[in-house]
């Protein structure tokens, strides 16, 4: 199968020039991340336009931002959105594990957790947990309250931190270290045009035995007891194979290399939404890859892929 790899280059000269001639670089520690397939395309001038619309949105703040981007869910919420497996696994982190909570808004849930209530809610285990995990919130946009800074102060240093200004994929693996858990609730996952992309980051930066968890909206489950007779409309994020036959985003996680794949729809919404844990089995990971062939900006944009079939043996 075809596979998304990382590749490093050098120079902050060529960190320059790759910017300009090709978008989909990343810099970072003066350092050049190359895309990791080289068979991702430029996006075309009306995919760039929708991208392009897309940062704005990202960017929006006051009354501009539009009330379906929610950028202050709490931990409550990603126990509800998550699979029920995910509570537990925060649950059990120790102070020598990470956690990474990806598209974290204002990271309310990482100052949950490091809350009394989590702790009365959690009493089994409170010992082994001691001080709790180490916590990195990511997002795009700085959008930390005062609540963040004051709670921060009460916390050994280091304890938690707050990373913003770049997307996943311009993050060399280094910048950010390794996690034992990581979470994405209608951030990068939901959003990124360069999913193969994303998820062999996400990989990249789980231990051996790490989980990530995550959630769609609008997508085809893999099992759906709802299922209509009649077939609907393209979903908002789909998969399709070189021949065109559609692909689950279930079906996709499982090809996975070095990762075993949970999937589980959320019988209580009426817009099928697919939850997922993704558990990271040894290092040598194998994402297959996908092409972006549609994106259309919302909260979350639409977003279609095909497969990519591997290359033929020369």
């Amino acid at each position: 199968m075809a596979v998304v790899r990382i590749a490093a280059l050098g120079t902050a000269a060529v960190c320059i020039t790759g910017l300009l001639v090709m978008p989909d670089f990343a810099c970072a520690q003066n350092k050049v991340v190359k895309p990791r397939s080289a068979a991702v395309k430029p996006p075309s001038a009306p995919m760039q336009k929708e991208i392009n619309e897309q940062t704005r949105i990202y960017q929006s703040r006051g009354e501009q931002v539009p009330a379906e981007y929610v950028t202050d869910r709490s931990l409550l919420s990603y126990t509800i959105t998550l699979l029920p497996d995910f509570d537990l696994s925060l649950a059990k982190l120790g102070p020598a594990d990470r956690w990474l909570d990806i598209g974290a808004g204002q990271g309310r849930a990482v100052l949950d957790y490091y809350g009394e209530r989590f702790d009365a809610m959690h009493a089994e285990g409170r010992e082994q947990r001691g001080s709790k995990a180490r916590a990195v919130a990511l997002s795009i946009e700085d959008r930390r309250t005062a609540e963040w800074q004051q709670i921060a102060v009460t916390l050994e240093p280091g304890k938690i931190e707050y990373r913003f200004g770049k997307r996943l994929r311009e993050y060399a693996p280094e910048e950010l270290g390794r996690f034992k858990l990581a979470t994405d609730v209608y951030g990068g996952f939901s959003y990124t045009a360069n999913l193969s992309l994303f998820m062999e980051q996400v990989l990249a930066m789980l231990d051996v035995n790490g989980s990530f968890y995550t959630v769609l909206i609008d997508v085809n489950p893999e099992d759906w007891p709802q299922r209509p007779a009649t077939p609907r409309a393209p979903f908002q994020t789909g998969i399709i194979s070189a021949a065109g036959a559609e692909v689950k985003v279930c079906s996709w996680l499982k090809r996975i290399r070095c990762a075993e794949a949970s999937c589980e729809v959320d019988t209580r919404s009426a817009t099928p939404i697919e939850r997922y844990r993704v558990k990271k089995t040894c290092e040598n990971t194998a994402v297959p890859a996908l092409e972006s062939t549609h994106f259309v900006a919302g909260t979350p944009p639409a977003r279609q892929f095909q497969l990519m079939e591997p290359a033929a043996a020369p």
